[in-house]
């Protein structure tokens, strides 16, 4: 009888502490939290792929009680589901896009949280000779003279808007069989680029999370125009009764403050930083 109430005993045990670990550590534990504290970040790929969040927001969660579920996408993606309110707030980099989101009435008001810069990537052998350029649409004009092959990610995020705009700048209509859109995010662009021995546009940060992983190499960096911003927005509650507009102000304001920019200040990859701090910078 004591063996097998010993055994009925320590067989609850197992299962009520196999219960309770699965329970932290599954994602899907957030849905038995009060909707009150879960925040729905759309973010860019950059910041997921740069291990950037996974180095700030632990912080912020264990300071607020806030759970936060990101969701990685493009910027253009991003700012869709903020229009359609499926999400509280966004951290994305197109600047005028954001402007515009603001202007019709989708977000609040846009706070200056950080900002990196653009650099092409490519085949150490470099084609098209874009290391002996001065400018990056002097550096685009060599690739499309000498037809050299280019992955586009063509996902209307911030970096894809960015490369439109240098095509814009250059005089340059990208089009050809050296030109190929993917539809997909940095990391598998910069995949693809290697496989493929081509050139391709990416963010910093998500470079020198990759560097390692591809035998491509940096061959254009340090154009004014390649300056890239990053801003946070609340989703306006206005328009989505369902908005954790409280969850948000949280965010925003812990990304914005001391503690938040000095985390995003000390995350380096290689020794570099990968994105400098500018709550306080007027754009």
């Amino acid at each position: 009888m004591k063996k097998q109430l010993f055994f009925i005993t320590h067989t609850f045990l197992f299962f009520l502490f196999s219960f309770t670990v699965s329970a932290f550590d599954n994602p899907l534990t957030e849905n038995l939290l009060p909707e009150s504290k879960v925040i729905r970040l759309a973010t860019t790929t950059s910041t997921e792929n740069s291990g950037l969040l996974h180095h700030l927001l632990p912080h912020f969660e264990n300071q607020s009680g806030y759970i936060v579920h990101v969701i990685a996408v493009g910027t253009g993606k991003a700012l869709r589901m903020g229009k359609d309110g499926d999400v509280d707030v966004l951290l994305v980099h197109a600047l005028d896009a954001e402007k515009e989101f603001i202007k019709k009435g989708y977000g609040v008001k846009r706070h200056t949280v950080m900002y990196n810069d653009f650099v092409i990537i490519g085949p150490d052998n470099d084609p098209a000779s874009i290391r002996e350029t001065t400018s990056i649409q002097s550096a685009f004009q060599n690739i499309q003279l000498k037809q050299s092959l280019f992955i586009s990610r063509g996902d209307d995020s911030g970096t894809h808007k960015k490369e439109n705009n240098i095509w814009i700048s250059a005089k340059i209509i990208p089009q050809g069989q050296w030109y190929r859109e993917i539809g997909q995010g940095m990391g598998k662009a910069i995949q693809i680029s290697d496989e493929l021995g081509a050139y391709t546009l990416t963010d910093r940060g998500t470079w020198l999370s990759y560097k390692d992983k591809t035998s491509l190499k940096l061959l254009f960096e340090g154009d004014e125009y390649l300056f890239n911003p990053y801003g946070i927005i609340a989703v306006n509650p206005k328009r989505y009764s369902d908005i954790n507009i409280q969850g948000a102000d949280a965010l925003i304001k812990w990304l914005t403050s001391t503690q938040g920019q000095q985390l995003i200040g000390q995350y380096k990859t290689h020794g570099q930083v990968l994105f400098t701090p500018s709550a306080n910078v007027i754009e």
